[in-house]
């Protein structure tokens, strides 16, 4: 009896020390949610509507939501890059026709954590796809590729943000499309 009991508990140490050893690490990639409210950048469109009012989209301006992932790069998860792609979207208020400039905004940030839900980054951002759409109503606009640096700085999820950009369009004119933001965002995994 004295000999089973020892085995026993012989074989539940080596069972607890195996299965000590196969827990996973967390994983440094988690899923990532944003979006930011823009403003800024020069005048693409005026819009003038039948009551005498008027409305311009410029080139900063717009709300973005995107997603994307963030990958620790040490252990203290106090570094890490961010990558996302996103909408960026600006309509005006015509009941009567779509009016719209949107484009495709891909990030790629790195981050430092100083304390645990401040985050202090900067990085590149690129547009792509730039097109302001009319309707009928003017002409439509199709704008090249654009890239610039992006700083930003947020606590516990809601920060600002800064752009540097400019846009040219079909007919080589360019637009300043510097922008402010306030942004928000949030990642999704193991803690």
């Amino acid at each position: 009896m004295k000999k089973t009991f020892t085995l026993f508990f012989a074989m539940s140490l080596i069972t607890c020390t195996i299965y000590a050893q196969e827990i996973p690490k967390k994983s440094p990639v988690k899923f990532l949610l944003a979006g930011a409210l823009e403003l800024g950048g020069d005048e693409v469109a005026r819009i003038l509507f039948a009551d005498g009012s008027e409305q311009t989209i410029v080139a900063g301006q717009g709300g973005t939501i995107s997603a994307g992932i963030q990958i620790a790069l040490n252990e203290k998860e106090n570094f890490a890059l961010r990558t996302s792609l996103g909408i960026k979207y600006v309509t005006t208020k015509a009941d009567n026709a779509n009016i719209r400039l949107t484009r495709f905004p891909i990030h790629l940030t790195a981050h430092y954590f100083p304390i645990k839900d401040l985050r202090i980054g900067a990085g590149i951002v690129t547009h792509q796809g730039i097109r302001y759409r009319a309707d009928g109503i003017g002409p439509d606009l199709d704008f090249k590729g654009a890239i610039g640096p992006v700083i930003e700085a947020s606590f516990k999820g809601i920060g600002l943000s800064y752009t540097l950009m400019t846009y040219t369009d079909e007919n080589s004119n360019t637009y300043s499309a510097n922008a402010i933001g306030l942004t928000f965002s949030g990642v999704l995994g193991k803690k």
